[in-house]
């Protein structure tokens, strides 16, 4: 259990430093959106498992919502996140996969 904790710990980093989403032009990272733990706590027993896909990832960015306005509108990680800051979030699964 400790050593799944670290490694969701350490994956959430990676996550929060290369992962962005996009408001208004604004690149704002996901360790500064509180976002990390959540994208981590749920992709990495994905990757634990060897499910990795863009399919899929894809599915629980949809699933997580980012209240907005304080509250006032509820919208999909997945609308958020730019192409690009996708592809570094699938190249940071991957690289992390690839150690584990």
């Amino acid at each position: 259990m400790a050593n799944t904790t670290l490694a969701i710990e350490s994956l959430a980093a990676e996550i929060g430093e290369n992962v962005y989403i996009d408001i208004a032009k604004w690149h704002l990272y996901l360790r500064d959106a509180h976002l990390h733990t959540v994208v981590a706590e749920q992709l990495y027993p994905m990757m634990a498992d060897g499910n990795l896909d863009d399919d899929k990832v894809g599915q629980v960015l949809q699933g997580i919502s980012v209240k907005l306005g304080g509250g006032k509108r509820e919208v999909p990680l997945a609308d958020l996140i730019p192409m690009q800051s996708l592809v570094h979030l699938m190249d940071v699964l991957e690289e992390f996969q690839r150690k584990m």
